[in-house]
């Protein structure tokens, strides 16, 4: 019988949420939260161990956290190691790559790991660590955690993985011969064709898109520049009027601060679901810096501040919606003539 063990953060590791996810990796025996599952469909195969570590710990303290759990690992026998799988979340999918890239490093082993295309994480590592296409919230667990025991039951007979998109993972980049029946002219030809009438096709050599942003000219005149505050920490009025989420978001909202020189708690919180909120509850400044840009401005450091700042929620928004967001919201300080803003995550 082979050997797995099983990475997993605070939240399924059943030690709590937010709250906890500061907490040093500890390595337990048998099966915690996932590791049943996976455990369930491991052919030839049990996990003798879970791992867990809190999301804010590994992201804070990477190096400190890979060598304690390489420690924990290194008396150990095994034959696979798998983490999560993440979802969309990105500070979960950037630790379990984290992980993953060092025990195939350390110990020679295969890994496996679950994303969501939207997740920082498949960027990060998917040359490196072989990541199986997964959902975008933890209602899709079944499945994900079915696509990874499918690689990792291949990986474990010695079984060579089908072309990523056959065998449901993420391209790592590497390429390999394969003999088929028609020569290149002959496929060309049929491409050509098929893109020619409308029809569908695949192409041999698949173009990564890419989003790359220009950086931005600097300002040329900072005493008399109109500067806006944004923030994707999820700071709103008590009642959060724009009813934004507290994760995925899809909304977003202003609020006029004209007439203060800070944000107060009580009359401002934040909703975001992805750090422990008391210290921003208690003062919303540490993420949505009002203070100190009224201080600036009272110093003549820039010209004005505008009268709104904007905020939403980053943790686990797609790529997409993000970018929808930023458009509306570019319309408008376009529309205000703002030459410059300041983003401020978490």
């Amino acid at each position: 019988m082979k050997k797995a063990i099983v990475y997993i953060n605070q939240f399924f590791g059943q030690l709590g949420g937010e709250d906890t996810a500061d907490v040093a990796p500890s390595i337990h025996e048998g099966k915690v939260g996932p590791a049943m599952a996976f455990d369930a469909q491991l052919e030839d195969c049990e996990v003798t161990h879970t791992i867990i570590c809190g999301d804010n710990y590994i992201g804070s303290n990477t190096e400190d956290a890979v060598r304690e759990i390489l420690d924990m690992l290194k008396d150990l026998s095994f034959d696979i190691f798998i983490a999560g799988p993440a979802f969309n979340a990105g500070r979960y999918g950037v630790a379990c790559g984290t992980i993953c890239q060092a025990v195939s490093e350390k110990f020679n082993v295969p890994v496996v790991t679950s994303m969501n295309e939207e997740n920082p994480g498949v960027e990060m590592f998917r040359k490196t660590v072989l990541i199986s296409k997964g959902g975008n919230i933890a209602s899709k667990m079944r499945q994900d955690v079915t696509d990874m025991c499918k690689l990792a039951n291949k990986l474990l007979k010695g079984e060579d993985l089908l072309p990523a998109a056959e065998d449901g993972y993420f391209p790592t980049g590497k390429r390999h011969q394969v003999f088929v029946e028609e020569d290149a002219a002959t496929r060309f030809i049929n491409m050509l064709r098929a893109r020619i009438h409308g029809d569908s096709y695949v192409s041999e050599l698949i173009i990564p898109k890419r989003d790359r942003v220009p950086v931005a000219p600097a300002l040329k005149d900072l005493k008399h520049a109109k500067i806006a505050l944004l923030n994707t920490g999820g700071i709103v009025p008590v009642d959060n009027p724009d009813h934004i989420q507290s994760a995925s978001a899809t909304r977003w909202g202003k609020y006029d601060i004209s007439n203060m020189d800070a944000l107060k708690g009580g009359e401002f919180k934040t909703v975001h679901a992805g750090f422990d909120p008391a210290a921003a509850n208690a003062d919303p400044n540490v993420i949505m810096p009002v203070d100190a840009m009224k201080a600036l401005l009272k110093e003549g450091a820039y010209g004005s501040l505008h009268k709104y700042f904007y905020t939403t929620v980053g943790t686990g928004t797609t790529e997409k919606e993000a970018a929808r967001m930023a458009s509306e919201i570019l319309a408008e300080l376009q529309a205000d003539e703002v030459d410059a803003c300041i983003m401020v995550s978490t």
